[in-house]
């Protein structure tokens, strides 16, 4: 089969993409920024890149219109854009009539469980685009899922921060809506299993766990799994927008999409039973089981996927990041200086390990405090992390930075700040003749740019200087 995954750069997509080649399917990924998909896709002749934007329906025509299956996994849950639920319309829409065209067979549509009367405006969305995807000149298959367990997923690392930092929580009340989690490996059973299926042509199913539970028991089974002792009260009183502050401060997500779930975490989420599991010989796995093989994951350093990567953690990128390779050189500060290497692999091994647990070599409680600082005002703060200990590629989210480029052939890796800023700034390691060259630019906007880097200008030739120096010794 030749099939089209959108949002491939997602933390759904990422990890579909694999399933489907491995079955010997020919997988075209739509992406709107060739420069983050996986590079391991250009090696491969069972899968093609095409750069589009479904919110542009000019940049559609280069998508092929001999595919079979079609998986729609366009989703904008935490966009900047207050009307997000109309940018999601509009993609569907976009999606349907360049399609409407084609021979295309099937689109499989994962969806949200939207069984109550009251649903969140996210949830809402995910029902009208269900509603707009429906076509006479194709077949849709829709899953509606709830709460997806597995490393990297949103939901995993948020529980993972509240209960790893927080011994007694004074929590909303929203923690005792009742959920099924489903483990990420059986979302993904379901939808590849899937395609081809008629019997699953227009029709629509609700995919869920064994077990209904509490967002208040699934921190404490977490913090059972993790050996952790957490004691957790629910107060009446706690307002959305205090919930979502709550959110934001203590975990690594963004105050956006804490809102997003703290307005969805209000919402029962339970599906209705079905046949689709014996349909597609699916035995969804206990939330127990899903988080100890989420953990499984992250000890053998094997997460294919995280949502921290995903622009949705973004503080200030828009997905384009082809405009921000060319670091620009006029009307800018700069910081450079460079090194002799005195051994290149282990250099490179440093630069491509920075950040996340690992740290910044040195002046560590400076970075730390920026991140606390970036946090007040609203920014991402250091919280985010990294997804893979040694290995970077562009998109990925590092800390407060995301990584623009990164090519360890070449020698160069390149970050551009995603902290709050009166300004632009990059941040680039490049290996030349022998020697380490560091620079850092930033592009002031007004008076107020101009200030700030005067301000940190001493801590910058202290962090910078002291950075290099760790970069270029054993």
């Amino acid at each position: 089969m030749k099939i089209l995954v959108t949002g491939a750069t997602g933390y759904i997509g990422k990890r579909l993409i694999p399933i489907l080649t491995n079955e010997g399917h020919h997988v075209v990924c739509v992406v709107r920024d060739k420069l983050r998909a996986d590079k391991n896709y250009l090696e491969d002749d069972n899968i093609s890149i095409v750069e589009a934007d479904f919110l542009k329906p000019e940049t559609l025509k280069c998508i092929p219109k001999d595919i079979d299956v079609a998986y729609y996994l366009i989703h904008s849950m935490s966009n900047s854009s207050k009307n997000f639920e109309h940018l999601e319309a509009a993609c569907a829409a976009n999606f349907k009539t360049y399609f409407s065209s084609t021979p295309l067979k099937q689109v499989i549509y994962l969806s949200g469980i939207t069984n109550e009367a009251q649903l969140s405006k996210h949830l809402q969305s995910r029902k009208n685009v269900e509603e707009i995807l429906a076509s006479d000149f194709y077949a849709l298959t829709v899953f509606k899922a709830g709460i997806i367990v597995g490393s990297g997923s949103s939901s995993f690392e948020i529980i993972r921060d509240l209960i790893e930092k927080l011994p007694i929580m004074v929590a909303p009340k929203w923690l005792n809506t009742k959920t099924q989690p489903l483990a990420v490996r059986d979302v993904l059973a379901f939808l590849s299993r899937a395609k081809g299926k008629k019997e699953l042509y227009n029709t629509s199913y609700d995919i869920f766990g064994p077990e209904i539970l509490t967002y208040k028991q699934m921190l404490l089974e977490f913090a059972e799994i993790r050996g952790l002792k957490r004691y957790i009260l629910t107060v009446p009183v706690m307002t959305p927008k205090l919930s979502s502050y709550w959110l934001y401060f203590v975990t690594s997500t963004s105050y956006k999409l804490a809102t997003t779930l703290v307005d969805s975490m209000g919402v029962q989420i339970v599906g209705k039973p079905s046949k689709i599991n014996q349909l597609l010989g699916v035995s969804p796995i206990t939330y127990k089981e899903a988080v100890e093989l989420a953990f499984e994951k992250i000890e053998q350093n094997s997460i294919v996927s995280s949502w921290k990567d995903s622009m949705v953690s973004s503080g200030r990128l828009k997905n384009n990041l082809h405009k921000y390779v060319n670091v620009p050189q006029y009307g800018c500060f700069k910081d450079y200086k460079e090194r002799k290497i005195q051994n290149e692999q282990a250099s490179i091994n440093k630069i491509w390990s920075i950040g996340g647990t690992t740290g910044w070599y040195y002046g560590n409680f400076l970075w730390k405090i920026r991140g606390y600082l970036d946090k007040l005002v609203g920014g991402i703060g250091l919280r985010r992390g990294r997804t893979h200990v040694s290995e970077l590629a562009a998109g990925d989210a590092l800390d407060f930075w995301r990584v623009i480029f990164s090519d360890k052939k070449e020698k160069k890796l390149l970050l551009y700040a995603e902290m709050k800023l009166p300004g632009e700034a990059w941040l680039e390691f490049k290996i030349e003749k022998g020697l380490l060259k560091q620079t850092a630019t930033f592009r002031p906007r007004g008076i107020a740019g101009r200030i700030y880097w005067y301000t940190v200008l001493p801590f910058h030739g202290l962090i910078f200087n002291g950075l290099i120096n760790k970069l270029v010794t054993n």
